[in-house]
């Protein structure tokens, strides 16, 4: 149990690392597109140094289907927390139920049938 956690820490961390580098540049609108495409890469080699083994990890325990998913759904929770307080975005009724809906998904992925 406590070793299948290692890709949910994981991906975790890695999804941090994802949304600074995808989203964390719209604060700095006035530099250079240049520089933040550079700056972005640095960010992204950092996680892909703990999505990568998040997954080799993980696939001794989930498939790659729930794994993706395990991903999406992190990321969501990521997004949310990172557009609210970095970004300083509202985090509205329509997001929040279209993002359950997603989560929805984990169901059937996870379901055993």
């Amino acid at each position: 149990m406590i070793k299948s956690l290692t890709p949910v820490i994981l991906l975790t961390i890695s999804n941090i690392f994802m949304t600074f580098s995808w989203y964390g540049h719209l604060r700095f609108k006035s530099s250079a597109l240049w520089i933040v495409i550079l700056v972005s890469w640095g960010i992204a080699f950092a996680e892909y140094c703990f999505q990568v083994p998040a997954n080799r990890i993980g696939h001794a325990y989930f498939t790659a289907a729930q794994l993706k998913t395990m991903q999406e759904v992190i990321t969501l929770i990521v997004f949310c927390v990172f557009s609210v307080l970095y970004l300083k975005e509202d985090l509205k009724w329509n997001y929040i139920v279209g993002f359950g809906f997603m989560i929805l998904a984990v169901f059937f992925v996870f379901k055993k049938w």
